[in-house]
């Protein structure tokens, strides 16, 4: 299992977490917004590069940010988009520039919310709880 932490008022985050959802059967991920009490917890204490606010992967003890989150993400999904990992052999200035242009301008090109997605019963096997 592996934690995903989004931005929950970005539209495009949202959009993403909900395609994420649809591609991972066996719920590996489990989804919180970055906003949300349980993120603040699991981040308490951790180190983040400066800027983190759109995504945020805590897997096997480790911390994974931008575009290295991205394609790990893809190795757990159905097929084909594991394949979408090779991408990795980029050097990661490249794609985190890439990823950080994308981020920059995720909400004036595709908007936000005024507050975090709710998931709805089916989804809610997916989301993160302390509990």
């Amino acid at each position: 299992m592996a934690i995903l932490l989004f931005d929950g008022v970005c539209i495009f985050c949202s959009a993403t977490v909900q395609w994420i959802i649809k591609n991972d059967p066996k719920a590996y991920f489990q989804l919180a917004a970055l906003q949300s009490p349980e993120a603040q917890l699991l981040l308490a204490g951790k180190t983040l590069p400066p800027h983190t606010d759109s995504i945020v992967l805590l897997e096997q003890g480790k911390v994974y940010t931008e575009s290295t989150a991205a394609l790990r993400i893809t190795r757990k999904l159905r097929m084909p988009y594991p394949l979408l990992y090779g991408l990795i052999i980029i050097p990661p200035f490249v794609r985190n520039g890439v990823y950080r242009f994308i981020a920059r301008n995720r909400y004036r090109w595709f908007g936000r919310r005024d507050s975090c997605m709710i998931p709805n019963p089916k989804q809610q096997k997916h989301f993160y709880s302390k509990n």
